[in-house]
């Protein structure tokens, strides 16, 4: 492991018993009750996350939900810790454990200071437009779920085969991806405006490659067959209708099973659609549908 991986590590084992100690109360009023959580996991590369869980022993039924990403350091120093704090919670409500893992270099990991020779530990990017690596950006992510899953099941917290992976942006580009390895954990994924590339240089529906990020669906849709859940929402200014709508199709085509729904615009900017607490009724009985049928 190296040097910068190991000093990680050693602050967040330092830090896990402060931070279990402020675990937020349980919901007593809800049918099913829950306890909030923020966790370190010593992984190969360590990191923060935050959990929700059913009050109880367990083991639980797993879901993981990858956040998006961004490219810029300080963006990314002040990236929240819990993202999608309200949608974990309806998972939660239904049995699961939720993970939410903050990925190596947000928060105080942001670390990138070139004229001092110092870089955090950030990975996932696509590099130059001209010839983006979008594979290996969704799976370096999809790595980061294997390890969160091997490391629960080995503590008995999780049931091993039981396990939903969830993402938004460059999270549910990730998710795609690890659908192509078809882990056998893995029953089923849901993604919400998925992608990457989106936005090049903040001009609404400007992206990076988008014959290549379709290219590249196509790619892991020729090995995925995990069920997935697609959702995209009509003003999302990152990943369109009409780049979503040619994304599934490369992807089905390929061969990947993939449900897509396109919802109205919400809000001004539908691409954090996940993020808002106004948007789960409007999800929840699609996904609630979609997971019910995986059982």
């Amino acid at each position: 492991m190296h040097a910068l991986a190991v000093a990680i590590l050693r602050l967040l084992t330092a830090t896990v018993a402060l931070v279990a100690a402020f675990a937020l109360p349980a919901h007593a009023a809800d049918e099913v009750r829950i306890q909030e959580e923020i966790w370190a996991l010593p992984l190969p590369l360590p990191m923060f996350a935050y959990l929700v869980r059913p009050v109880g022993d367990g083991p639980f039924p797993l879901v993981i939900m990858n956040h998006g990403v961004s490219l810029n350091p300080t963006e990314r120093s002040f990236f929240p810790l819990v993202e999608f704090r309200d949608a974990a919670q309806w998972f939660a409500k239904r049995g699961y454990l939720v993970v939410a893992p903050v990925g190596s270099g947000y928060g105080a990991a942001a670390i990138d200071i070139p004229e001092r020779a110092l870089y955090g530990p950030f990975f996932s990017k696509i590099g130059k437009c001209i010839n983006p690596n979008f594979h290996a950006a969704g799976l370096a992510v999809a790595q980061a779920d294997l390890w969160i899953i091997d490391y629960l099941a080995a503590e008995k917290r999780i049931i091993p085969k039981d396990v939903i992976v969830i993402g938004q942006s460059a999270g549910g580009w990730a998710s795609i991806a690890l659908s192509s390895l078809n882990p056998p954990p893995v029953k089923a994924i849901i993604v919400f405006a998925a992608g990457r590339g989106g936005r090049v240089g903040g001009k609404p529906n400007n992206n990076c490659a988008p014959d290549k990020l379709v290219e590249a669906t196509a790619d892991f849709g020729r090995t995925s067959r995990v069920p997935m859940l697609w959702i995209y929402i009509e003003n999302d200014t990152f990943f369109g209708p009409d780049l979503s709508k040619r994304m599934r199709d490369a992807f089905t085509a390929a061969g990947g099973k993939a449900e897509y729904h396109l919802m109205p615009p919400f809000g001004n900017e539908g691409h954090f659609f996940i993020g808002s607490p106004d948007a789960i009724p409007i999800w929840s009985p699609i996904v609630a549908k979609f997971l019910d049928a995986q059982k």
